[in-house]
């Protein structure tokens, strides 16, 4: 296979991706043409927040082709085209034969917890030392316990299953991948609902639930109902702060919040907007991330 790199601007971007698609193009992706120097500008987005921009001022434009040929026909149609005029070729390159399977499950190892609770991929072995297991494969929804958000949640409900017995009923709002449900079940949580705004969120919880042979009930957030001993969000930050209503509404007298997707210098927004419900406070942080928990009184 071959890629086609075109250089273009951020108003431009759009327009020439559509048009490599359109050009039958394999695959398109967009990356900043000053990556790794000191005009590098990162574009990322939050719920609440303004869109991220489609590009940058400056964008790389890749595109994969079958063959050489169909890169370079491609590239000369676009050129072409009235609208291309700051549209330049960066170059056509041939793209190494891998297996890309075997690639991307290299990139998946077995995941640490704690020193007797680990995340493993169904193509790895489970490490000796472990006692308790979760099999995850990585998927269409968000959730594989690589990051730090993900971690903290399952190592606090690893450090306290003893209250597990009081876990009768578990809410994983904004579930992903349902991987903190099933945390929670392996656990000796019972009665899960795991709900997620995206469906294919919810075919991912129930499938990985199976795999691990635990039961949960996915479905969308209308799901939830009653009031819940635990109660687990890892999102972002601000969909947390518009959520405290609902969620501090599902906490049962006693039950134990916890919350993840949040920033270290977001804390304080967040005590702030639970404060009418509940007092939080930070009981873990792990690479700029961390999880904040509360207890209602009972």
């Amino acid at each position: 296979m071959h890629e086609l790199l075109l250089i273009c601007g951020e108003d431009d971007v759009e327009i020439v991706s559509d048009a490599l698609m359109e050009l039958d193009a394999l695959a398109v992706s967009v990356e900043d043409a000053d990556a790794d120097t000191d005009a590098e500008n990162a574009l990322f987005g939050e719920p609440g927040m303004p869109a991220p921009r489609g590009g940058w001022q400056r964008s790389v434009v890749k595109a994969l082709f079958p063959d050489e040929a169909e890169a370079t026909e491609c590239a000369t149609l676009i050129l072409s085209q009235d609208w291309a005029a700051d549209v330049h070729v960066q170059g056509i390159q041939a793209v190494a034969e891998q297996d890309w399977v075997r690639l991307t499950q290299s990139q998946f190892q077995p995941v640490e917890i704690t020193p007797e609770f680990w995340i493993v991929p169904s193509w790895h072995e489970a490490p000796p030392q472990a006692r308790k297991v979760m099999r995850l494969d990585p998927g269409l929804a968000f959730g594989t316990g690589t990051h730090p958000t993900t971690r903290m949640c399952l190592r606090w409900i690893a450090h306290h299953q003893t209250l597990a017995p009081t876990w009768q009923r578990v809410l994983d709002y904004g579930c992903g991948s349902g991987i903190l449900a099933i945390g929670a079940a392996l656990h000796g949580a019972l009665n899960i609902d795991a709900v997620d705004i995206d469906p294919a969120a919810i075919v991912a919880s129930q499938a990985n639930a199976e795999a691990n042979k635990v039961t949960l009930q996915a479905a969308m957030p209308d799901a939830a109902k009653g009031e819940y001993p635990l109660v687990i969000a890892n999102i972002l930050a601000t969909p947390l702060k518009l959520l405290a209503p609902l969620l501090c509404a599902h906490l049962a007298p006693g039950g134990h919040l916890i919350l993840a997707g949040i920033l270290e210098r977001q804390a304080d927004d967040l005590k702030e907007a639970y404060a009418p419900w509940l007092q939080l406070d930070v009981s873990d942080s792990q690479e700029g991330w961390i999880l904040m928990h509360a207890q209602r009184s009972a």
